[in-house]
């Protein structure tokens, strides 16, 4: 199996501190995985070296080695149309005024608007009344954000990221702030995804929030890999 992401000997360090210490692992196409950790362990960390918002610490005796793709180098825009990253901090960066279409049409563009320079072709809006209706959100397109519930900003936020077809989405903490039933529908939602194909890895703190059909858990504690497993395995050990 070829593999979407690998990580070998990564560390992140900041002011002196390590947040992420010697995490290696590979995930490979097609897989879906939840990487599982309490708050501070190093998650959101492991998000921004995935979008490329920070790079590995540089030790010249035991060098990291990243690669999406198998690429070693890259930008968000090489991968914009392989990997689709859905994180929570993003939706409070949009204007309160964005309409829930600029958002999603947004995903192609990576930016935080559709701007008049951009042009938007019928074929992306087409790609993003389909994206919108695989979320359920074609109903809601014309509508400003801020008129949206926090279940409805989420969904578009995920079609935002699936509009460009990737072939794998990364999610970071989908559920929080949900409540009981909110998240059965959306762990029925993503079932439905990787039903179809889609590869999900999903970062959560919550074991409860992970989808019946996503069978591989990674666990990290205080910046390093605890454990990778099958989740049957993990959950029952012990």
């Amino acid at each position: 199996m070829a593999s979407a992401l690998e990580l070998e000997n990564v560390s992140v360090k900041r002011d002196g501190k390590y947040i992420l210490r010697s995490i290696t692992m590979s995930i490979g196409e097609g897989e879906n995985v939840a990487v599982i950790g309490p708050n501070g362990s190093g998650k959101t960390t492991l998000i921004k070296l995935l979008r490329g918002d920070i790079y590995p610490y540089y030790d010249e005796e035991n060098p990291a080695k990243m690669r999406i793709f198998g690429m070693d180098r890259w930008n968000i825009f090489d991968i914009r149309g392989k990997m689709g990253v859905v994180s929570m901090d993003l939706q409070s960066r949009f204007r309160p005024d964005t309409t829930a279409f600029e958002v999603v049409c947004s995903g192609f563009f990576n930016s935080l608007d559709v701007f008049r320079d951009q042009d938007v072709t019928e074929r992306m809006a087409v790609a993003v009344r389909d994206s919108a209706m695989m979320m359920g959100v074609e109903d809601i397109l014309d509508r400003p954000i801020e008129n949206l519930s926090l279940g409805e900003m989420r969904r578009v936020l995920i079609a935002r990221a699936m509009v460009t077809g990737p072939d794998l989405l990364v999610l970071d903490e989908p559920m929080t702030g949900l409540d009981i039933v909110m998240k059965s529908k959306f762990r029925a939602m993503f079932d439905i995804l990787m039903e179809r194909g889609v590869s999900i890895v999903m970062i959560t703190h919550d074991l409860t929030d992970i989808p019946e059909s996503m069978k591989r858990i990674i666990m990290i504690r205080d910046g390093m890999l605890f454990c990778d497993g099958r989740k049957e395995d993990l959950l029952t050990d012990g």
